[in-house]
């Protein structure tokens, strides 16, 4: 039957007569757009979609025909480094390109990370290029002529971030994480007992870090990093970065750095982020493959530049724009490793071998990139750079297979930094090299050599005269690490771990050694900033049972056995450069007599809790006088004009006041009379 309609339908239209489309009269329209067209509402399209991919670059060659092809690679293969470009256009006029060029990526995030690189770039001499977005344009057009004083912000008062420096008793702190990572506490350093400051739950997630100064306490959350400080330590900021797992601050605490591998794509690289500390903004994204050595980037001392290496390629990038110096990275071949110097703007790189070419290390001041020493090393397996904290001396720890030996030769090649032309020293080790450091504030070094259990410890001094010597070597040690006290002299000598926590008190003034102890199964040593005071503790993290951490003194005397369920970290908080000047520094140390008379007054007051009590009673007593004494003094004040409305105008106050109405009467009175019989006498 329904074949039947639809060949009459046919039939019909066949005889010339359309069908009709149109609405009936009463039709109501009841459809949407959103079910219309909501496939096409969703994308939301725009009639600018498209161009904020686009970038406009300036200040390019002229060029004709002949070379527009060599032209175009040159730049493809400039700006192909931030991403794909779909599209490129070179506007033309009398048979020359214009000067300026359109080229379009594939994303917005590539767009600007080309307008942050390659704005400034120099071809040549004649030719610095000039990038910006195409959106920009639009912006800057539209600008109001009649500028609008930005909104004030409102001020946030965190207190005082450096009030432990000012307690009277300069105790310092340190934070203590224990109950399996449950709790974590900030204490003040005391000699009986360790003084609570602040104590919280949950306080981190897995584990704390203090800034360079001292100035803020990071803790760790999934969703990111929030810093703390104050009298309360109240929170100061938050960076969201999901996932996060290393953080690194720069030295001058302005900026702190994040790694997360969660976060990471390839359009918008986020899984390391380098953030402003006073806004809480994100500076900039990077990509990173691996995290095994961190930091990635490593900081200038002054924290003006930072720098991270890849596959031949040392990037050093400036603050605060965190853009590349000079807009370009440095090509090194074969670059292995990197490191700053503490005291000034220079970077100390090595090279391996290459066929013919042999081994180098480079010392390179910047911003100028002038290279101010180059030392070429022979049959070299490995380098390793150790920075002395001053910047006075740089170690390159050379491990060598000289030609007809089979065995490994270390030499230590010490460059002087504050002498001309930088002079290189080297000390030559045959035995395996365990560990190095450098003292501190010194030109002493020690290394710690051979194989257990006949491990020996050697102390050497880096003199003026262009002479390294060994001052002392101490045979049959059970260490495997180093501690230097933060200023100098003292060291420990520890064998964690493994060596079941084996420790060496030594003073090297005269490389005399102090004390031998143990701590079972250390897995940490821990200076103080003072040098006056080290920790030895054994981390939950590390080891399930014996958790504690010990007080000693420089010397090795075990003041404290401080036992946390399940203790797992402990982190002095580092005490900012003195404001003093090396004068006064002086000064101070040379009337150190007289200061500590002082001191060990308090200390005996200290020894017995009755002491501190009394001392405690006298002060609250004499604190109370104080205040009785400002009041009757304020009292005495307040009546004046009544004592000379009483006394006629006359101001007695003063004992010499009216001296010149005073009249002299003597006066003499019997006091006594004894009367001595002279037969007696």
């Amino acid at each position: 039957m329904r074949d039947t309609e639809n060949m009459e339908a046919e039939m019909e239209y066949d005889d010339g007569e359309e069908p009709s489309f149109s609405d009936p009269e009463d039709f109501v329209d009841d459809i949407s757009d959103q079910e219309l067209l909501g496939d096409v509402l969703k994308e939301k399209p725009q009639e600018a979609d498209g161009i904020d991919s686009v970038i406009v670059v300036d200040n390019v060659p002229q060029v004709g025909p002949d070379r527009l092809e060599k032209l175009k690679n040159v730049i493809h293969k400039i700006f192909s480094k931030f991403g794909r470009i779909t599209n490129e256009f070179y506007p033309d006029a009398d048979g020359k390109t214009k000067g300026y060029i359109f080229l379009e990526y594939s994303a917005p995030s590539h767009a600007h990370e080309a307008v942050k690189n390659a704005d400034g770039y120099k071809l040549d001499k004649q030719h610095t290029f000039r990038v910006n977005l195409f959106t920009d344009f639009d912006k800057y057009m539209s600008i109001c002529d009649e500028w609008e004083a930005p909104e004030k912000q409102p001020f946030k008062d965190f207190g005082n971030l450096r009030h432990w420096l000012e307690d009277p008793d300069c105790r310092d702190q340190y934070s203590v994480i224990y109950d399996s990572g449950e709790r974590t506490g900030i204490f003040a350093n005391d000699v009986k007992e360790p003084i609570e400051v602040e104590e919280r739950a949950r306080w981190t997630e897995t584990y704390v870090r203090w800034s360079p100064k001292g100035t803020y306490l990071a803790t760790f959350h999934q969703r990111g990093i929030a810093l703390w400080g104050g009298e309360k330590f109240k929170q100061i900021q938050r960076f969201s970065h999901q996932g996060v797992q290393l953080i690194d601050f720069s030295p001058c605490e302005r900026y702190v750095v994040t790694f997360s591998p969660l976060m990471d794509t390839k359009d918008d690289p986020q899984a390391i982020i380098i953030w402003d500390v006073l806004t809480g903004q994100k500076k900039r994204g990077f990509h990173c493959e691996s995290s095994a050595h961190w930091p990635i980037f490593k900081w200038s001392p002054d924290g003006k530049f930072f720098a991270r290496m890849t596959l031949d390629t040392l990037s050093i990038y400036e603050t605060p724009s965190m853009g590349l110096l000079d807009k370009k990275s440095l090509k090194i071949n074969g670059i292995k490793d990197f490191s700053w110097s503490p005291g000034d703007n220079i970077i100390a790189f090595w090279v391996p071998e290459d066929k013919d070419i042999p081994a180098r290390v480079t010392l390179m001041q910047l911003p100028s990139r002038n290279e101010i020493r180059v030392r070429n090393l022979f049959n070299v397996v490995d380098c390793k750079l150790h920075w002395q904290k001053n910047g006075d001396y740089l170690c390159v720890k050379v491990d060598r297979t000289p030609k007809g030996t089979q065995g490994v030769v270390t030499n230590f090649e010490i460059f002087r930094m504050r002498e001309k032309q930088v002079p290189v020293d080297v000390v030559e080790m045959k035995e395996s090299i365990i560990a190095f450091a450098w003292e501190p504030n010194g030109s002493k070094f020690a290394v710690l050599h051979g194989e257990s259990p006949r491990i020996s410890a050697s102390f050497y001094h880096v003199k003026n005269n262009g002479k390294i010597d060994l001052i002392k070597m101490f045979d049959k040690q059970q260490a495997n690490s180093i501690f230097w006290s933060p200023q100098g002299q003292f060291l420990v000598l520890a064998g964690l771990r493994s060596m079941n926590g084996a420790l060496a008190f030594v003073d090297t003034s005269d490389c005399t050694m102090m004390n031998i102890a143990e701590h079972y199964m250390a897995s940490d040593v821990e200076w103080d900033p003072t040098g006056r005071y080290v920790v030895t503790s054994v981390s939950w993290w590390s080891h399930k049972v014996d958790n504690a951490f010990w007080l000693w003194t420089f010397q090795g005397r075990l003041l404290q056995k401080n036992n946390k369920e399940r203790f797992c970290q402990l982190l002095w908080r580092p005490r900012p450069p003195s404001l003093l000047s090396q004068e006064e520094i002086k000064l101070i140390k040379k009337d150190l007599k007289k200061y500590s008379k002082i001191f060990e007054q308090k200390d005996r007051l200290s020894q017995s809790k009755a002491s501190k009590e009394l001392v405690d009673k006298r002060r609250a007593m004499m604190e109370e006088y104080r205040k009785y004494r400002e009041r009757a003094t304020e009292m005495y004040q307040e009546q004046r004009p009544l004592r000379l409305e009483l006394r006629g105008g006359v101001d007695t106050d003063e004992l010499e006041s009216n001296i010149d109405d005073w009249e002299e009467e003597t006066i003499e009175f019997f006091i006594n009379e004894e009367i001595i019989p002279i037969g007696d006498l």
